[in-house]
């Protein structure tokens, strides 16, 4: 790994669903290619496929991009790049996953919905079938940013999904009703319009790429706020310029933010929206009883492009706190 940072680094999100026959063996591959690299990740691997979100410097980026391409079955992957000043995760995390989404139940993936790319997504958003347009993504994502007229799922985990189409079934046709669907990068829409054909919908729309292709192709239009990634960024705008309307709000007293905070009970670690002032007041906790809880990390390191680390990292920090004021 090289010692000196490049002016930037290459946020790269990726996945494939194909038959993996070896996971172990692909896991060994890819940590071996990667540990001798300027990059960080997070990847995980199954018999069912890959999903993997990874920084790097752009050489080495461009030669993980090379490698894989070179190698069955990935060589019809597609990259989503974008650009960060440092390395987006906290380590070089690479292992095996038996779902690449978690939904806790077997899904028939020979039936998924039509792939929309990004032009005709904003063709549809704008002409005047009707639709039902969801988000398939957790609340906490979608209440920082989402698409104009989208229904948020009150979902906390991605497990949860089954349970809001069984509800939605009670509310729409699911046979007469055309879905249009989209999350951050593509994968979760994949199972997610799998799942909702088993349940009887029969007309489903994915946006290709998800949010990430939207906004390197399209732009902003008919997207309201930030995009939540689930890296050191936490939240990003969709494009450079960054000229979304902010739609999330501090959870204490309502004004628009989009600084999300790990509350700092380590036993609850609850991601929230909160402006600096009502972060202070609170102590950086979700509520005001975390805050007399016995596992409290310690405010003055928080930040809002940064998720708390585990709890031994902020101990050392003390530790070494507590050696620098004797000295």
């Amino acid at each position: 790994m090289t010692e000196q940072s490049p002016d930037h680094y290459v946020v790269l999100a990726f996945y494939l669903f194909a038959p993996i026959e070896n996971p172990p063996r692909e896991i060994a591959d890819q940590k071996r290619f990667l540990k001798v690299r300027d990059a960080t990740a997070r990847i995980y691997i199954s018999e069912e496929g890959i999903n993997g979100q990874m920084s790097a410097s752009p050489d080495d980026a461009e030669a993980y991009i090379e490698w894989m391409h070179g190698r069955a079955p990935f060589q019809n992957v597609e990259f989503k790049a974008h650009t960060y000043h440092e390395q987006a995760f906290p380590r070089l995390c690479i292992k095996y996953r038996k779902q690449l989404v978690a939904v806790d139940r077997d899904v028939d993936m020979s039936r998924r919905g039509e792939h929309v790319a990004p032009k005709r997504w904003k063709e549809m958003l704008e002409d005047d079938q009707e639709r039902i347009l969801i988000d398939v993504r957790n609340d906490y994502e979608c209440d920082v940013g989402h698409f104009e007229g989208a229904e948020c799922p009150p979902c906390r985990q991605f497990r949860e999904f089954p349970d809001y189409v069984r509800e939605l079934k009670k509310r729409i046709d699911p046979g007469k009703t055309p879905v249009m669907m989209y999350c951050t990068g593509g994968i979760r829409c994949e199972v997610f319009s799998a799942l909702m054909m088993e349940e009887g919908f029969n007309e489903i729309y994915q946006l290709d790429g998800g949010v990430v292709n939207y906004g390197n192709t399209v732009g902003t239009d008919h997207w309201k706020g930030k995009l939540f990634v689930f890296d050191d960024r936490l939240t990003v705008p969709l494009t450079k310029e960054g000229d979304a309307p902010v739609v999330g709000k501090c959870k204490y007293c309502g004004t628009p933010n989009e600084d999300y905070f790990n509350c700092a009970n380590m036993d609850c670690n609850t991601l929230f929206l909160c402006c600096s002032s009502c972060l202070e007041e609170h102590k950086g906790c979700c509520q005001d009883s975390c805050s007399e809880a016995p596992r409290v990390r310690p405010y003055a390191q928080q930040n809002p492009h940064k998720p708390f680390r585990r709890w031994h990292h902020y101990a050392k920090s003390k530790e070494e706190l507590g050696r620098t004021t004797e000295s």
